[in-house]
């Protein structure tokens, strides 16, 4: 490198350029040292000046934020004079918060399905609910979120019951509350065989029966069931489906005597839960608000627990002179264990399937070969058939072959339903 003693040389890149502003920019200027004149201040906008009845009237609309600036600074500062006003203005703002109630109606039925099967997938539940309590688990939690916003009118609405006895349809008179106190009696017969407390409590029952039970607890009432009938209708529901699950599902077997018959547990359980959904739908028809029919997987358990009784109560209606009678040439009784003559029960839409039902006696077994008739239903007629609110004779079916088989399983369908 050569360098000499003056100071000023310097290598030609590193000279100024005065064309070229500077790489660190000069502090900026203030408008006050430029001689310039000031801007104009933006005027502010002048305070309202309301009276009292004025601003009073504007509350509702400050309670919703829904005043204008101007308004909004003029009730908020009237409210700093003003105790009665702020007093009011407290209990709007309280009001607007009840406005938006948690959203529990209008959904899907599946929809609890498919978000407690995601959660139980990341984090399996130490304690499984058995898989034939499930849709009891479900369609009380469905009927619960519609009673959740009931006021005092739709809880004392009137609600028909309808069910078949023998041949001829029959109905009931009470209210949405009395409904709940039959369902709470009625799972109670559940209660009572899991060793639990019985909601009918000291008051004396003639026969064990559903609709014995239910008349006993109205009787009993010193008045109608109003809206507390739904705590305890609720807790117990919790305590059905706890217990059953503690038990890790061996009491499935267990049987539950509903005076006239019995049931094992797991397939009360699916009665209970068929029972909640038909009189949920009696309410939502009471108070006039939809009500969709359960899951496609739920119904099909339903249903199939409905082919299955058919047999036995096509047995006895046959004992009680309302069915084909022995006496038919083509009615035959075959060994138990033994195909015999059947009707192919077909179910059609979400929860379908098919069942052969065996026509001359419950020991039978349904057999392809030996059908007789075929009808096709709705998965969700075929229920409501068999609750007792569609007439055999009316339900919407597909029906080719033997009349008289068609006519003895539809009547005997509707013969499933009780109060």
């Amino acid at each position: 490198m050569n360098s000499s003693g003056n100071g000023d040389d310097q290598h030609p890149s590193t000279k100024p350029d005065p064309d070229r502003p500077p790489r660190i920019p000069l502090p900026r200027a203030s408008v006050e040292d430029t001689g310039r004149p000031l801007p104009d201040a933006v005027p502010r906008p002048a305070p309202l000046v309301l009276d009292h009845r004025v601003l009073k009237s504007l509350l509702g609309a400050w309670a919703l934020a829904a005043c204008s600036p101007q308004e909004t600074e003029a009730v908020e500062e009237h409210l700093g004079d003003c105790g009665s006003c702020a007093d009011e203005a407290r209990r709007l703002r309280e009001a607007v918060g009840l406005l938006h109630p948690a959203e529990t109606l209008d959904l899907d039925p599946s929809l609890r399905a498919r978000v407690l099967q995601g959660a139980l997938e990341r984090r399996p539940p130490r304690i499984p609910v058995p898989a034939w309590a499930t849709p009891y688990d479900a369609e009380t939690a469905r009927l619960d979120a519609l009673l959740q916003d009931f006021g005092d009118a739709e809880w004392h609405a009137p609600v028909r019951l309808r069910w078949f006895r023998g041949d001829e349809p029959t109905s009931r008179r009470t209210t949405v509350a009395g409904v709940i106190a039959h369902l709470l009696t009625v799972d109670g017969l559940v209660a009572v065989a899991l060793g639990l407390a019985d909601p009918m409590g000291d008051v004396a029952v003639d026969r064990p029966t559903p609709s014995a039970r239910t008349e006993a607890y109205w009787r009993a009432s010193h008045y109608p069931p109003t809206r507390a009938v739904r705590a305890p209708w609720r807790e117990q529901t919790h305590d059905l489906v706890r217990t059953v699950s503690f038990t890790g599902g061996a009491t499935g077997k267990l049987s539950v005597p509903y005076g006239d018959f019995e049931l094992p547990l797991h397939d009360a359980m699916l009665d209970r839960a068929f029972e909640c959904w038909v009189h949920a739908e009696d309410i939502a028809d009471a108070v006039d608000y939809p009500y969709d029919a359960p899951s496609g997987s739920d119904l099909h358990h339903m249903v199939d627990l409905a082919a299955r009784m058919l047999p036995t109560v096509l047995a006895a209606r046959r004992r009680a002179g309302l069915a084909t009678p022995s006496a038919t040439p083509h009615r035959h009784l075959v060994p138990a264990g033994e195909p015999g003559r059947s009707l192919r029960l077909e179910i059609e839409g979400s929860g379908g399937g098919e069942w052969l039902i065996p026509l001359d006696s419950p020991a039978a077994v349904g057999s392809a070969e030996h059908e007789v008739a075929h009808v096709a239903l709705d998965g969700a007629e075929f229920c409501r058939l068999a609750a007792g609110h569609v007439s055999p004779a009316e339900a919407a079916a597909g029906q080719v072959g033997d009349r008289e088989a068609i006519r003895d399983v539809l009547f005997a369908a509707a013969s499933l339903s009780r109060m």
